[in-house]
């Protein structure tokens, strides 16, 4: 993987003429912006039995060529538990939106047990400060990629709770590249969420829908927070092994909220 790719500069994302941009950062400084971004530190395995470790440190989530890079490193020739470190960034407590278009321009990492994700979650959560727990607060995934199923795919779905208070979740919506991986260019993520529906695109291409009109989907008519993480191993990603190189990359190039102007 080179990073950035070579289409850094090739940006011709257009959101249409009725959309008025609310927030973005496009990542220009020289350190994040902390009125935007708060650094989760997280032990391995508190989530999903992820080997990694995520933490605050500048190794991990930093800025460089104008993009925020999230890097995963390995910390031995072990591939195991708490072997590896990362970084997980939210806008909890800081910037939450109700509908409109959310987007990223996003250089993708790859390899096997490699799990990176552009996602929502509401406001109210309790990993964040909130009171309601998870899944009742509700869950966005604009994207996630399994390194151990295809660097080529993406999938974007809803986690929420039904009507007895358990997890439940609308079956997932992939989307494939006709050639090549994500992890060779930039490509564009974004939902459209409505009053009634949420939308999902690469590229300005639609490829998945979920309605929003039964009484459990409740919580997507309420804020939502955004989230940035690259995930190592997991019980849905699968395991990084021999054939996974470190260190391993996500390079966001910048981060828009659009709503109706």
């Amino acid at each position: 993987m080179t990073h950035p790719a070579p289409n850094l500069k090739q940006d011709n994302y257009r959101p249409g003429s009725s959309w008025k941009l609310m927030w973005s950062d496009e990542f220009q400084g020289e350190s994040l912006n902390p009125d935007n971004w708060s650094h989760q530190i997280i032990p391995a395995g508190r989530y999903n039995e992820e080997w990694q470790a995520y933490t605050n440190s500048p190794a991990n989530a930093y800025l460089e060529n104008g993009c925020l890079v999230i890097r995963a490193d390995h910390l031995s020739n072990q591939h195991g538990f708490n072997q590896y470190t990362s970084a997980r960034l939210n806008t909890a407590q800081k910037q939450s939106w109700r509908y409109g278009k959310i987007a990223a321009r996003i250089q993708l990492p790859q390899g096997k047990g490699i799990w990176p994700a552009f996602w929502m979650l509401g406001a109210s959560c309790n990993e964040s400060g909130g009171d309601t727990p998870w899944p009742v607060c509700g869950e966005i995934d604009i994207l996630e990629l399994w390194g151990s199923r295809s660097d080529a795919t993406v999938e974007g779905c809803l986690h929420y709770a039904d009507r007895s208070g358990e997890h439940t979740w609308m079956e997932p919506c992939p989307f494939k590249l006709e050639e090549g991986n994500f992890a060779d260019r930039f490509h564009v993520f974004e939902i459209e969420w409505k009053k009634d529906q949420i939308v999902w695109r690469v590229d300005g291409k639609e490829y998945g829908t979920a309605p929003l009109t039964s009484d459990e989907l409740l919580p997507f008519h309420r804020e939502f927070y955004i989230l940035l993480n690259l995930a190592v191993g997991g019980t849905h990603a699968g395991r990084p092994d021999q054939s996974t190189s470190f260190p391993q990359f996500m390079v966001v190039d910048w981060v828009r909220v659009y709503q109706k102007g």
